[in-house]
């Protein structure tokens, strides 16, 4: 008997099985993973610096990896911020996936890493549809892509845990439509918060960390309605220390669950 089956689907599941375990790994250790999307050229680099480089004054065990298709040249820029930093080429590969993050990670990344950035190969389409095991999903739009990207991209949008718009300081001079890039937000992504960030001016610098930092603390993510809220153990119980220096007043613990399910079926639409 023949039996019909759905590649895309089986690979994805794959994915989803290696993006829990890793999620698992991570949550035992104490560190937040937080996952970057954005298109080529959205000044995701330059933001991740400045934030690296805050958190490295402030005292917090950060580290990144970037991945590209060719070139080392963000990995550069990113050391510069003193952080630890591991470049990934992936040969022609548009995306990361669990699997290939979860081998780049073991016997890198440092014990006491608290933060782990991973800055997606630019492409808001083939990134969408993997899980990477991360705690926070960001996606990232310059002023200069236009109001319209959230519609064009709903899955990259749709799932995404914080966006964020980037190069602000030249929404005057690009006409960007703040409102109605707003509202296509909300239209993919109901409740989603959006902040503004200029890397060259220092605007919103610090925002992104500070979001991060909370999710450490317990503080649970905004929830898309395009994915399943899938509880999960943190275990980071009080095992750790945060090593930073903001105030842990709110009284959050680490047993306050969260995961990331992805919804295959929208995924699809952008493949």
């Amino acid at each position: 008997m023949c039996r019909t089956v759905d590649l895309r689907q089986a690979v994805l599941a794959r994915n989803d099985d290696s993006a829990r375990r890793l999620r698992e790994v991570l949550d035992a250790r104490g560190t937040v993973a937080v996952n970057l999307l954005s298109s080529p050229g959205s000044g995701k680099t330059a933001l991740l610096e400045a934030e690296l480089a805050l958190a490295r004054r402030r005292g917090v065990k950060v580290a990144a990896l970037t991945a590209d298709l060719a070139t080392e040249n963000d990995a550069r820029r990113l050391a510069r911020s003193g952080a630890p930093v591991k470049q990934v080429l992936t040969d022609g590969l548009c995306h990361l996936e669990a699997r290939m993050l979860a081998g780049h990670l073991d016997g890198w990344l440092p014990a006491d890493c608290r933060l782990l950035f991973v800055e997606n190969v630019g492409n808001l389409v083939c990134p969408a549809a993997y899980d990477l095991g991360e705690t926070l999903r960001v996606v990232l739009a310059s002023v200069t892509e236009g109001e319209d990207k959230p519609l064009k991209y709903p899955t990259a949008f749709g799932l995404a845990n914080l966006v964020l718009v980037t190069k602000a300081d030249l929404a005057a001079a690009a006409e960007f439509d703040e409102a109605a890039f707003l509202a296509n937000v909300q239209r993919v992504n109901p409740g989603v918060t959006v902040l503004h960030t200029s890397a060259r001016t220092g605007e919103g610098v610090g925002a992104l960390l500070d979001r991060a930092l909370a999710v450490l603390d317990g503080a649970e993510p905004h929830w898309p309605v395009m994915s399943a809220a899938v509880p999960h153990d943190h275990g980071h119980g009080d095992d750790h220390d945060h090593d930073h220096d903001h105030d842990h007043g709110h009284g959050h613990g680490h047993g306050d669950g969260h995961g990331h399910q992805h919804a295959h079926s929208a995924a699809g639409e952008n493949a």
